[in-house]
């Protein structure tokens, strides 16, 4: 597992200045040539840096890798990573200029829906291995915002997770509110991301309303009451400015009743938030299914009128396995893509 920490403490034993450290990542987190920039790498770079700099952009490079590449015909991408171990997760490439990001190999929450938790948590994502996501998708197209929504729970790898928050934030070139912290909901999270120097926006997994509906659906997440974590989430919403983002995935006949809708307007009116829900994306041999379009279209319909802003939205590569952790389940040996 690697670190930005670690990649700087290489730096600097390589002769590297905190100016000089922060050109060399800046230049790879935004994939372009470590001879860009107005200040010639001669007359900047100190010679031992120089002299290292080839095995260092070979070590930076070897962090992670596109594996293969699934376009779908939405537009977006879901790229299967594989990691310096061996280990693969996923990164999609969204609409506009966007990237979800994965965490952690696993996940220990066991959500009933993702294929993702079924093996539980294999290991953690190292902050240079997150930010690594990024490096590559940018050697495909520009990203400009990136959601930590992918495979894993980011608040169970929360020191990694803030720190590449930091890097991205920073040297990244991703605006703080382009940065959204996706969780299920720990008392963690809102003891950290308000003391931060950069405060991403936050997105709340919610899925429910109702104590013990949620308890079954997310089994592992912490039991925290909806209502204790929307009002946690708009405390820190209004403390940074930017809204609360509550997800939403629609299971047909699970979280799509009338007692649902009562009890989102209950939480969230008056809040500041938007309501996102997403029709689920249909994983062989698990029992939830998606709902009709009509009648999520209805749902946010409703919850509009009734003063819950709602956005309703497609799920993105339903054509290429999008549910979280699908690609990876069913990847055989990879083959390496490199960018042209």
């Amino acid at each position: 597992m690697t670190t930005i920490s670690l990649l700087r403490d290489r730096l600097r034993a390589a002769g590297a200045g905190p100016s000089h450290e922060q050109r060399v990542l800046r230049l790879w987190v935004q994939a372009l040539p470590q001879d860009s920039g107005p200040r010639d790498i001669e007359d900047f770079l100190p010679r031992q840096l120089r002299e290292a700099l080839p095995e260092i952009m070979d070590a930076l490079q070897g962090i992670a890798r596109i594996a293969s590449r699934h376009p779908s015909q939405d537009g977006s991408h879901r790229l299967l990573v594989q990691l310096a171990d061996g280990q693969t997760c996923e990164s999609v490439l969204l609409a506009r200029d966007g990237l979800c990001v994965s965490t952690q190999i696993g996940c220990a929450v066991g959500c009933r829906f993702c294929m993702t938790g079924r093996d539980g948590l294999l290991r953690q994502i190292g902050s240079a291995e997150i930010v690594a996501q990024v490096a590559l998708a940018r050697t495909l197209r520009p990203v400009k915002k990136v959601v930590f929504m992918g495979m894993g729970e980011p608040a169970h790898n929360l020191a990694n997770v803030m720190e590449a928050i930091e890097f991205l934030g920073t040297a990244g070139n991703i605006g703080h509110k382009s940065l959204v912290f996706s969780t299920v909901g720990d008392e963690r999270v809102f003891e950290r991301l308000p003391h931060g120097p950069v405060k991403p926006a936050l997105a709340l997994s919610l899925h429910s309303t109702r104590d013990d509906l949620r308890a079954e659906l997310l089994p592992r997440a912490p039991r925290i009451p909806p209502a204790d974590l929307v009002e946690a989430g708009d405390r820190y919403a209004r403390e940074t400015g930017y809204p609360m983002q509550v997800q939403w995935t629609l299971l047909d006949g699970v979280n799509d009743t009338a007692e649902e809708m009562v009890g989102l307007v209950r939480l969230l009116k008056g809040r500041y938030a938007i309501l996102n829900m997403i029709p689920y994306n249909t994983v062989p041999d698990l029992p939830f299914r998606r709902p009709a379009w009509d009648k999520a279209v209805a749902m946010a319909r409703e919850l509009h009128s009734r003063g819950v802003l709602t956005k309703l939205r497609n799920s993105a590569g339903q054509d290429v396995d999008a549910g979280c952790g699908q690609l990876r389940a069913r990847a055989q040996p990879v083959r390496i893509y490199r960018a042209e």
